[in-house]
């Protein structure tokens, strides 16, 4: 990890932690308006300029009657009602290709500057790798539903989802050790209790949010519009006869999805309550109690979209708001590791 704290690079790091998030948001809003597979090509160069001019449209417009979405779901599709669903996916590469030159220009500048020293250049180096793999990961997706089928695959879709979120939370990581202090490998503090708690609730939250990106690549949210009961029932039948159900069937992933968020909403109290009897620092007990709110409000959102039958604004939310989460997971154990070191 670096070593040298710097306000200008701090500031850098966390709007482009935040242009990830909106980058990720903004994905979810293509894939609520099924517009994620109207551009069949990947071109990084020539993708920049939209279709020009009637022709250029129709040739486009042709290439996306090819695909399995518009065979079996959009065959009445009109060239204007195409448009809207291009200029999504399109929207949401320009941000992409933006948030790659928000990554890469200043990076650069500041290693040329020496800002960044370039013996600590390996985590911004990192960034730079999770940024090209989350891309390849979104082609990577897109092209699973041009093949046979009208959708893309819920694994690439979670996979990309889950290199995003990483490079947000290592952006967020470095971020806190410009403001915070970097910490020193060299002093190999052992994790404390509330430490390797953090890590745990950490892991239960990627844990929900990955499925959470199977639920939507399956668009499982739209299996049952009632709450607390799915199908008239607490718990269907046939949802656990296979461990296969767990990762393929969509009954499954989204009751799942519905009832593993209680455990991290019963893990916020505990928390609370031991680090006030620990008597950690007021700012991590008043932190605690935000999440406690955050979380609560998670859930909320997430039962507001099951029986709205999956509302885009509140889908949309109920999405950002689990990224401000992990956010939130990301700062505690860069606190609690800390404090691990300051015992050192």
């Amino acid at each position: 990890m670096p070593k040298t704290q710097n306000p200008a690079v701090m500031k850098w790091l966390y709007v482009f932690a935040f242009v990830v998030a909106l980058l990720v948001v903004f994905g979810g809003f293509v894939r609520l308006t099924r517009s994620g597979l109207s551009i069949v090509e990947w071109n990084p160069i020539s993708g920049v300029v939209p279709p020009i001019g009637q022709q250029a449209w129709e040739e486009e417009f042709a290439k996306y009657q090819q695909t399995p979405e518009y065979l079996h779901i959009n065959s009445g599709m009109t060239l204007e009602g195409y448009k809207f669903i291009f200029y999504m996916e399109w929207i949401h590469r320009i941000i992409a290709r933006l948030a790659g030159l928000f990554y890469a220009i200043p990076v650069f500048t500041f290693l040329f500057k020496k800002t960044i020293p370039f013996k600590e250049f390996g985590v911004y180096f990192v960034m730079g790798m999770l940024f090209i793999g989350q891309a390849f990961m979104g082609w990577f997706m897109v092209a699973s539903g041009l093949v046979d089928r009208p959708a893309v695959s819920h694994f690439r879709l979670t996979i990309h989802l889950l290199f995003a979120l990483a490079l947000f939370s290592l952006a967020l990581w470095t971020t806190f050790g410009h403001k915070y202090g970097f910490h020193d490998a060299s002093k190999k503090a052992k994790w404390s209790y509330a430490s390797k708690f953090a890590l745990f609730a950490t892991v239960i939250l990627l844990i929900q949010i990955s499925y959470g990106g199977m639920t939507a690549g399956l668009k499982a949210g739209h299996v049952s519009d009632t709450w607390p009961l799915m199908f008239g029932k607490w718990i269907p039948p046939n949802l656990f006869n296979s461990w296969v159900n767990l990762f393929e069937t969509p009954q499954t992933i989204v009751f799942v999805h519905r009832w593993f968020a209680w455990l991290g909403l019963l893990l916020v109290p505990y928390a609370y309550y031991f680090v006030r009897k620990q008597n950690y620092p007021v700012d991590i007990q008043k932190g605690l109690l935000w999440l406690t709110a955050i979380v609560a409000l998670q859930i909320t959102l997430g039962v507001l979209t099951i029986l709205s039958y999956v509302n885009i604004a509140l889908a949309l939310i109920h999405q950002a708001n689990a990224i401000l989460l992990l956010g939130i997971a990301v700062y505690f154990i860069h606190r609690f590791r800390a404090l691990d070191e300051a015992k050192v």
